[in-house]
């Protein structure tokens, strides 16, 4: 597997690895996460960024996700606490079209190597996604909102050697 940035003559791919993820999240019980997200037009906006990333082998695409190393605004306020305050990277936007080849971790390890500290969030109700991201070594720091006024829940993986 590799990853690599997507590319916008994909975006009907990924669209569809995003309709695919929001049923299974309505089938492991989270019928309220992902509704109608994300819309066609940030995932434009992600590619055009060169934020939307794909995970792909042998030309078959695995996963899609955004990944940034960048100040995101809807973690400056956590009822909680973040491990710490040195620069990040975010994930966001993460679905997984083949599952059960450890493709969620491989694009957590992606991000990771790049940046050394990484925060993400999910939905209470994404269990696959927190047990994913217990897995790999992310922590629960609290609860932030999104731009909405939701809450999720708000995860940070460091790697102490660089943040000490």
């Amino acid at each position: 597997m590799q990853i690599r940035k997507a590319k916008i003559e994909e975006l009907d791919a990924l669209m569809q690895i995003y309709d695919d993820a929001r049923a299974f999240m309505r089938k492991s019980g989270n019928p309220e996460q992902w509704r109608n997200h994300p819309p066609r037009e940030l995932i434009e906006e992600d590619i055009s960024r060169g934020c939307c990333h794909v995970c792909e082998e042998d030309g078959e695409l695995f996963a899609v996700f955004y990944f940034c190393e960048e100040d995101d605004p809807t973690y400056r306020v956590i009822d909680g606490a973040w491990l710490n305050e040195r620069p990040y990277g975010v994930v966001h936007r993460i679905a997984v079209a083949k599952r059960g080849r450890g493709v969620a971790s491989f694009c957590f390890d992606y991000a990771f190597s790049r940046c050394g500290n990484l925060k993400i969030d999910t939905h209470r109700q994404n269990i696959p996604m927190q047990r994913a991201l217990e897995k790999n070594g992310f922590v629960l720091c609290g609860v932030i909102r999104i731009a909405s006024g939701d809450e999720r829940i708000a995860y940070q993986k460091t790697d102490a050697c660089k943040n000490s």
